[in-house]
């Protein structure tokens, strides 16, 4: 792609997402997400071959309803009070399909059939944008109209999700839908506790970001797309190999990795609230996402293909082994849980 246009893409990208978080408008929130939509599609089709093609256009045409579901609430809502602030969102059949269009957006149950279609016809470098930067401007949106939306119905979603997110990733073989799966469980997470404290959804995002990233990361260095390219990759980056096991077993919620930390905080907040049922099926619902995080590491470090002895030393040649070389992002997302006092104390 031609650097010109490649920086213009991502300016119009950042931008739309930038005037979404800064807007209390809703027509300039919805031109946001519009440049968020129209500046992605490139980045997806850029491979030019039939399967990113039809991803692309599965993600626009989900984008596209999600957009005029959203200013379908917008109208309503403006007939009913007069107003374009977000922060007025009182009109009871606005606020359903605000929130029908954000959950649409992010991809969450039961609109998550387009995410693992999209992510696995899109090259590694842009399902990070998807299934990053793109959560941002409908999660702001969904932050800041949380107090107006029926928290039964946000409740029903996130549990579905959670669940989806778990038994959809148990069958998959592509390591892509495997991280769309896991992005719909943690949407789930976020979207279930934003209802009693929004703060715990911004960490449970950062630490979302953090440990997507250094996978997908990892992913690309080590250029591995399925479980059998995983597994084999192991006599060629045993250290990266090692990293990815480890970064798996966090965004499962496996102690003393960081991505326990949101999980526990998000449990012991629900159970402040006396949801203590709830808490335990979501904790429950997060053995699914576990168990195939644990059947990848096993594949990938316990078991060993057979191979001459001169392929199980190629790693020492291999210069991407090179520690200058590794995501610097690994270490955050393996070894945060020591900071879990201060995050409290924060919060």
């Amino acid at each position: 792609m031609n650097p010109l246009i490649f920086s213009t893409i991502i300016s119009t990208l950042m931008l739309g997402t930038l005037l979404v978080i800064i807007s209390s408008h809703w027509l300039l929130t919805w031109i946001g997400l519009e440049m968020n939509l129209f500046a992605i599609i490139p980045l997806i089709i850029k491979s030019h071959n039939p399967r990113s093609i039809e991803a692309a256009t599965k993600y626009f045409m989900n984008q596209a309803s999600a957009s005029m579901l959203l200013m379908m609430a917008i109208l309503v809502n403006f007939m009913n009070s007069g107003q374009w602030t977000m922060t007025n969102l009182e009109n009871t059949a606005a606020s359903y399909l605000a929130f029908t269009a954000l959950i649409m957006k992010l991809g969450m149950a039961p609109f998550h059939f387009w995410v693992p279609e999209t992510l696995q016809g899109s090259p590694l470098s842009s399902g990070i944008l998807i299934l990053t930067w793109q959560k941002l401007a409908p999660l702001c949106i969904l932050y800041m109209i949380s107090p107006f939306i029926n928290h039964y119905l946000v409740m029903i979603t996130a549990m579905m999700s959670i669940f989806i997110g778990g038994w959809g990733g148990l069958n998959q073989t592509q390591l892509r839908k495997i991280m769309a799966y896991s992005s719909i469980a943690h949407m789930g997470w976020m979207t279930a506790i934003i209802i009693f404290n929004p703060t715990m959804t911004l960490l449970n995002l950062i630490i979302y970001i953090i440990t997507t990233l250094t996978m997908f990361i990892l992913l690309i260095k080590t250029t591995s797309t399925t479980l059998l390219s995983m597994s084999t990759n192991w006599n060629k980056f045993p250290l990266l190999m090692t990293l990815t096991s480890m970064t798996l077993l966090s965004m499962g919620g496996l102690p003393p990795f960081s991505g326990f930390i949101p999980k526990w905080l998000i449990i012991q907040e629900l159970i402040k609230n006396n949801n203590i049922i709830l808490s335990l099926i979501m904790a429950l619902a997060a053995l699914l996402n576990l168990f195939f995080y644990l059947r990848i590491t096993y594949s990938t470090t316990l078991t060993m293909f057979p191979s001459t002895n001169s392929t199980k030393h190629s790693w020492l040649l291999n210069k991407t082994n090179n520690l200058l070389n590794l995501p610097t992002l690994t270490i955050l997302s393996i070894m945060l849980l020591p900071l879990t006092p201060i995050l409290l104390f924060m919060d």
